[in-house]
């Protein structure tokens, strides 16, 4: 089993090493910003969590972009969109 995902992941990083590590950063800072939500839930750390799925569903149009994987473009839109709406709600409460 371990031996079919490594395979998979180097086959991921051969196959477009850019994309692999969008990919990578990608992950870290979305699974980084879904844990602070988490534990900030009662009082949400926006300032931090908000930047970091913007940052990362970008990160995700352009893997998927190379990767041409269409659903996942669409997907990766939408979170980006989203988050820079909360971004400039967040930015505009500060002004």
């Amino acid at each position: 089993m371990m031996q079919k995902v490594k395979k998979l992941f180097i086959e991921s990083y051969q196959e477009s090493p850019f994309s692999f590590w969008c990919e990578t950063i990608e992950t870290i800072l979305l699974v980084g910003a879904s844990a602070v939500l988490t534990f900030t839930i009662l009082d949400p750390a926006t300032w931090i969590f908000v930047p970091m799925y913007l940052i990362g569903s970008a990160l995700g149009i352009i893997s998927s972009v190379i990767r041409k994987a269409a659903m996942v473009i669409f997907l990766c839109s939408w979170f980006t969109f989203m988050n820079l709406i909360a971004l400039i709600v967040l930015i505009m409460d500060v002004i």
